[in-house]
């Protein structure tokens, strides 16, 4: 598992304070302070990207959409079909309404 490499005293630190935020400005100051905004551009842009792929966008209407390149919906791709279902679980929570397709197993 990928998620066994990062595993460690800081990234457990960093875990902890993302769970003890407790609104959404503190999460705003938060990774204001922790990120670039290009880094919480691309994280967020990586989320959208799942959103979408779970809702059988094509790559083309994602790229156009979202401003990714294909090699960043591949990667989010790969993450849905082999990864840890993060996105799967964070995305039904955040949009419980939507019901996703199956992705096909490459």
């Amino acid at each position: 598992m990928q998620v066994d490499k990062i595993r460690g005293p800081q990234t457990d630190q960093l875990i902890q304070a993302v769970l003890a935020l407790k609104d959404e400005e503190e999460a705003y100051r938060f990774f204001d302070d922790l990120c670039t905004i290009s880094e919480i551009q691309s994280l967020s842009q990586r989320l959208e990207v799942a959103r979408m792929l779970r809702m059988k966008k094509t790559y083309e209407k994602i790229k156009n959409e979202t401003g990714a390149s294909t090699a960043t919906i591949s990667r989010v791709r790969r993450c849905l079909n082999y990864g840890n279902d993060g996105y799967d679980e964070m995305l039904a929570r955040l949009y419980p309404d939507e019901k996703p397709f199956q992705l096909p197993k490459d």
